[in-house]
């Protein structure tokens, strides 16, 4: 967004940050680590998750602020972890509304209630709201602090080209244009991806027809944090609406556009102002509302056939385009920053080969196959591509004002970590045949509530061996632990009844979460997630080598 152009917000203010004159421009040829192209939260991600990791990265966008408007505003709990690991979890729990539940309603009745799951022991809510504009603030103000990540704004890229030992885009600025060398770049540039572009690279899968328009609107409201879903009602007939309440006293409103509304009339401020208030005045909104931010929005399925292309990695929508149903869009991205750094800085730092990059394609994209099953049956709900299918959702909506099991097709599938279990990385298979609960391999570790704080607060930034210790005599699995540990630079952790060795689990909560018995070992990759488990005490030359596969180095 452009300076001159500033979006005007009545909760945030957008501020223009400076243009700096590159080193490049004034006679230097620095060669950076990582060029991430864009400044989105995808973005900003993959460069705190890299500065974490001690990597340096530049920044490069042709905007100068904050993106306008709540964008992508629903935030995971999986999400939030990752937030917690690049060190912006403090200032977003500070502002954001988390919630748990929601109501969708057939022509003014409530058909299904929506409640997910959410314990004692989970770390965080499974959704919480926070507007995309100050999500980027915060990132920011954490790169910034960092040290490590250089922003480099109002600043264009117009060429790429690679070899075996780099990329250099051609950048155009102000101040004129110039070369900028790194070892890797991450295009990171949106569903316009310019960085596809130029490589000649196009997305395939599907697109479907439905229009949202999507509305920002001020208004103070006691309703709930909650998402609420209208189908067929007096406001949209035939289409769905969609609220969402947002930090700032900002309510999110979307509605489906019928067939025949023209998307250029229906962005006249006179009409949607009429529009929305229909859909107030149904919501039994009284309050009045102060419109901040509009948009349109389309629904896709569409991905690359690789996310790696020699050294340009693809990240968020410039990977991949998914439905907004079930809020996967930022948080697929955020799940693809959180794989892709970890990896690149151990390749950046010689620990791992360039080989490990296709780890993160593979994987990456099975989720993003993944989000196209489940998103899309959502989408087909929610947006009907053909007769046919308006003719289902017609019929299941009508029979759920009678048959409760009719409005469970209103599940909006919300939002949930991806498990890896086909990872190349993956270690132990043959102990998962042991475990009949906890996180199995290529899952995100499960959250436990301790005494203080909970388990994910004792988790780092290096790959972890978990181990569940037992009342015999453990001195020779703890001192093999603690030399592959040393040796392979990762973190240990031992938990036992007393604490003696490591971590106190008096009542066996942790063991229990986790199907531990006493010689129970989980290996946990750099990103939280597990590589394998098993119970059956491997020696010293097996836990090093599975430390190997996950990096990669494994003959």
């Amino acid at each position: 967004m452009s300076a001159t152009a500033l979006h005007r917000a009545s909760y945030f203010e957008y501020r223009p940050y400076p243009f700096v004159t590159p080193p490049e421009l004034s006679g230097g040829a620095p060669r950076h680590d990582v060029a991430i192209v864009g400044a989105g939260p995808v973005g900003l991600a993959v460069a705190l998750d890299l500065a974490v990791r001690g990597v340096r990265s530049v920044v490069v966008t042709d905007g100068d602020t904050e993106s306008p408007g709540s964008r992508a505003a629903c935030i995971s709990r999986r999400s939030m972890e990752i937030l917690q690991q690049i060190g912006c979890i403090d200032a977003f729990e500070a502002v954001a509304l988390p919630w748990t539940s929601g109501t969708s309603f057939f022509r003014g009745r409530p058909i299904y209630r929506l409640e997910m799951p959410h314990s004692r022991d989970e770390r965080y809510f499974p959704m919480a709201n926070l507007q995309q504009n100050l999500l980027e603030r915060i990132m920011l103000q954490r790169a910034a602090a960092t040290g490590l990540v250089e922003m480099r704004w109002r600043s264009r890229v117009t060429g790429l080209r690679q070899d075996g030992t780099g990329v250099v885009l051609q950048v155009q600025t102000p101040a004129g244009g110039y070369d900028l060398q790194a070892a890797y770049a991450v295009a990171a540039d949106g569903a316009r991806s310019t960085m596809r572009k130029l490589l000649d690279l196009g997305l395939s899968g599907t697109s479907y027809s439905g229009r949202y328009l999507i509305a920002d609107i001020h208004m103070q409201s006691r309703s709930p944090t909650e998402r609420r879903a209208w189908f067929d009602s007096e406001a949209n007939r035939g289409s769905t609406v969609l609220m969402h309440r947002q930090p700032h006293d900002i309510w999110r409103v979307d509605y489906q556009l019928r067939d025949g509304d023209d998307s250029d009339a229906e962005m006249q401020e006179p009409r949607l102002r009429r529009r929305i208030q229909e859909v107030l005045d149904m919501a039994g909104e009284t309050a009045p509302w102060e419109l901040d931010w509009v948009s349109l929005y389309s629904a896709h399925c569409l991905c690359l056939e690789s996310y790696l292309h020699d050294r340009v990695v693809f990240v968020g929508d410039a990977a991949h385009l998914v439905p907004i149903f079930g809020v996967r869009g930022l948080n697929s991205g955020l799940a693809d920053a959180n794989n892709l750094g970890w990896k690149l800085a151990a390749v950046l730092d010689g620990s791992a080969p360039a080989t490990l990059l296709q780890s993160y394609s593979a994987e990456r994209r099975a989720a993003t196959l993944d989000i196209f099953q489940e998103a899309g049956k959502s989408t087909r709900f929610m947006t009907p591509p053909t007769r046919g299918y308006r003719l289902l959702r017609r019929a299941a909506l009508s029979l759920s004002l009678s048959e409760g099991w009719a409005g469970a097709l209103a599940n909006p599938r919300q939002s949930t970590a991806f498990t890896y279990a086909e990872s190349p990385l993956n270690v132990w298979p043959e102990g998962e045949a042991d475990f009949r609960a906890g996180p199995a391999a290529g899952s995100p570790l499960c959250s436990v509530r301790l005494d203080e704080g909970f388990l994910h607060d004792r988790l780092g930034t290096r790959a972890l061996l978990l181990y569940f210790a037992g009342d015999g005599d453990e001195r020779e699995m703890l001192a093999d632990l603690t030399a592959v540990a040393d040796a392979k630079t990762a973190d240990l952790l031992v938990v036992d009844g007393e604490g003696a060795a490591g971590l106190a689990d008096p009542d066996g909560r942790i063991a229990a979460a986790y199907d531990a018995a006493p010689g129970t070992l989980y290996l946990v990759r750099p990103d939280w997630h597990v590589a394998g488990r098993t119970r059956r005490r491997p020696d010293r030359a097996s836990i090093a080598a599975a430390m190997d596969r996950i990096r990669g180095t494994h003959a």
